[in-house]
């Protein structure tokens, strides 16, 4: 359809004064969101019904706001895509880019590559949402995706295009039932540039497949409620990326397999990947004590007959070469860290996508 016809709202106070620019709500027709929980319908972006925050307690109240996961997809050929982002704060941390923790990027198709485009890059003046305007340099229609921040709130967002051109909704994933990650703040994205770093749009990339980000920084502790959640989703694998949020490894012992078999019961034949932490030099002692742990649910389920369950020794997820240069504080991955991670965890996703 023109862009000139599309269902749009006008935008209050837009600094932006390109010619020809016509704002469109991305909750409406043609664009498609992925990752978010009915994201059609919410007053703001979440990633879990507020239900189920609430019962998870405060921590994941304020966590399942932030916008981790969330993409929108569209086809368009104007020459230029630009964003009014409503937020009702950025988070802003000394050990996270303010362009990965409250940023946008773009992403477009061609010859079923998805390739970088550029960031939406927000402002450290504004920190209660901002605008931002990238030229593609591109010709003809083409697949767009647009990545939602990692680390913080968004209520409302707009796209500008030019409004003699064309917009459809975007191509649909070829893995379109999506893989569900669930664990901490380094599922989260922690500490990503920007949102096309973390580890799971590497892979969504790599196979155009559709997923869930439900990293609970700090958060990710594996109660029953969350688990009965999760279980209940339309998945095409889980990714149980849960270890460091346990405080110790007697919760991490009474909880891992109490986990699977939540998940197991309702999905007897989903693939389920397990993974231990990636930090491992950090404290090795206690990293060698976490895994035998995971990895005693992984073998377990194994005797008992289960196929579709993989396991991933965390210790090996950054590789050999500098290591120490695939985190920002020992902990949290940088860049470098989450590709070496989207290696070791596509080459299992391979398998079973």
């Amino acid at each position: 359809m023109n862009v000139a016809d599309i269902e749009n709202r006008p935008v209050a106070q837009s600094e932006i004064k390109e010619a020809e620019l016509v704002w469109a709500d991305v909750r409406k027709l043609p664009f498609c969101i992925y990752g978010l929980f009915d994201a059609r319908n919410q007053p703001v972006f979440r990633r879990i019904p507020e239900a189920i925050a609430q019962e998870l307690g405060s921590g994941v109240v304020g966590l399942h706001t932030n916008t981790a996961g969330g993409r929108v997809r569209f086809r368009t050929d104007s020459p230029y895509i630009a964003i009014h982002a409503e937020m009702p704060s950025a988070c802003l941390m000394p050990h996270m880019p303010l362009s990965g923790s409250a940023g946008f990027d773009l992403y477009c198709y061609e010859r079923r590559q998805c390739r970088y485009t550029g960031t939406f890059m927000p402002s450290p003046e504004k920190m209660n949402g901002y605008e931002s305007l990238i030229y593609t340099g591109m010709e003809g229609m083409r697949d767009y995706v647009i990545n939602f921040p990692l680390y913080s709130d968004v209520t409302n967002l707009y796209i500008g295009l030019h409004r003699q051109y064309q917009v459809e909704a975007g191509t649909h994933y070829t893995n379109d039932k999506p893989v569900v990650f669930y664990g901490s703040s380094i599922t989260q994205g922690g500490c990503a540039s920007r949102p096309g770093t973390c580890y799971q749009n590497f892979l969504s990339r790599r196979f155009d497949m559709d997923y869930i980000n439900l990293g609970f920084s700090g958060n990710g502790k594996a109660e029953p409620a969350i688990a009965a959640y999760m279980a209940d989703l339309e998945m095409r694998a889980f990714v149980c990326d849960y270890d460091h949020n346990a405080p110790d490894t007697d919760y991490l012992r009474n909880t891992h397999k109490a986990l699977y078999k939540i998940i197991r019961q309702r999905r007897p034949n989903l693939p389920y990947i397990i993974i231990s932490k990636p930090d491992f030099d950090k404290n090795p002692e206690d990293s060698r004590k976490r895994r035998e742990i995971i990895y005693t649910s992984y073998r377990e389920a194994v005797e008992g007959g289960d196929g579709q369950v993989h396991f991933i020794d965390g210790e090996r997820l950054f590789g050999t070469d500098e290591r120490d240069a695939c985190t920002v504080d020992g902990c949290h991955p940088n860049d470098l860290g989450f590709y070496r991670m989207a290696e070791a965890i596509g080459s299992v996703l391979a398998r079973v996508l």
